[in-house]
This record gives structure tokens, sequence and C-alpha cells, in this order.
């Protein structure tokens, strides 16, 4: 992982002020006061510090289907498993050195990878790790999005308060493990499941917005 000295930047840190690393172009972190948004464009590796971050690596690399897709599964065109040209190491290095908080989708394979402890599904903090790391597993759609949305946190120097924990009843997954764009079609039709857009799979609802903000305000290295 990275080091880097902290010792100037520690003075310069605004407490007001907190870093979103790789959230969506226009997204809910846009527009926020105190939020310095860092999207695609702005290439969210080159942040360096020194204020505190809520990182939205990419996890299409690290999902379920990470190869890209079952049909690829073993063949040519099939992903790599955690190529995402470093953006998750770079996040948890950058919630390690200045505090924060990092999501990802339940059950990615970035944890395992990175020697992180698997959260359980019925909420609570537990040691990630033995770098100062905790984590846990909350539905998004406790905070306003439209699936159950499963996220695990993994957060450094915060004060880890109780969150709404538990599943939403009565929200579908945002994979229910459709094997066939055929299969997906046509559950759409007869109305078993709901299709979302890959943009509205991705982005942050407000309430869950607001409460990273509210967990990572005053987050210390």
């Amino acid at each position: 992982m990275k080091t880097l000295d902290l010792s100037a930047g520690r003075a310069a840190v605004n407490e007001s002020a907190i870093s979103a690393l790789y959230v969506l172009k226009g997204g809910p972190y846009f527009g926020v006061e105190g939020i310095d948004p860092w999207d695609e464009d702005r290439d969210a590796r080159k942040y360096q510090g020194p204020n505190p971050v809520i990182a939205h690596p990419p996890c299409e690399r690290w999902g379920r289907y990470w190869g890209g897709g079952p049909m690829l599964q073993g063949k040519p065109g099939q992903k790599i498993k955690g190529n995402d040209g470093g953006c998750f190491a770079h996040a948890l290095w950058a919630v390690r050195s200045f505090g924060g908080v990092l999501e990802h989708p339940e059950a990615s394979h970035a944890w395992n990878w990175f020697g992180l402890r698997k959260p359980p599904r019925s909420g609570g903090w537990i040691m990630a790790d033995y770098h100062g790391g905790w984590t846990c597993c909350v539905a998004q759609g406790r905070y306003g999005h439209r699936a159950q949305k499963l996220t695990w946190l993994y957060a450094s120097g915060i004060k880890y308060p109780q969150l709404d924990w538990g599943l939403c009843p009565n929200k579908q997954k945002i994979e229910d493990g459709f094997h066939s764009k055929e299969e997906r079609a046509r559950l759409v039709r007869t109305g078993i499941c709901k299709r979302l857009s890959k943009r509205q799979r991705a982005e942050t609802p407000q309430a869950f917005k607001e409460l990273l903000i509210a967990l990572v305000k005053g987050a210390r290295p």
C-alpha cells in the first residue's frame, strides 16, 4: 500500500471539508457545501489528502459477475477479477490514511482480496482488520434506494454509531441471479421484478448520502 508523510497535510485539514471519491459526474455529491467531488474525469486515484473521504470505488470487477456476466465465464472475453485500475486499493489507502468511509456491494470479492473480515447481514460494526478499520452491512433500501441494495461499509477514524440495520421487506435485490436476457425480460413483463437503469442502480440516494456525510464529519486519520 502507499505511504505518505501526513505531517504537513494535517495542518491544512479543513474540518468542514470531505472529499467524495469515485462518484458519478453530476451526481448527488455535486453542489453540496463542504464536499469536494472527484468523478471519473478528475481521476480520484490522484487524491493525496488531506481531508477525510467518502469513497465509492467501481465494483464491476469485484461483484458476482466480475468476469463480464455468466455467459462469458471460462470463455474468451472474460474479464479479470479485481482489475479496476487500482481504484479499490487507493480508496482503502485513503480511508486508512485520512479517515472516512468506503462503500461496496455486499459480497464484494475485494473484502477477501484485501484480507478484510465480512460483516453479518443482520448489521452491527465488527473489526475489519488490524489497521484500525471497522465494517458493517447496511441496506440502502432503508435509506431511500428503490431496491434492497445491500452494501458493505469499511470505515476508519469515525464514531461507529448504530445504523438502520436489517433487510428491507418488499424490495427487490439489485441482482436476482437471472442467467439470460430472455429470462430477465420475461420477469419484467410479468411484473415480478422491476428493471432499474445502470445509473439508478449505482446512484446513492439522498438519505444514504447524508448518512455517509454525517459519519465522516470530524473523522481523523
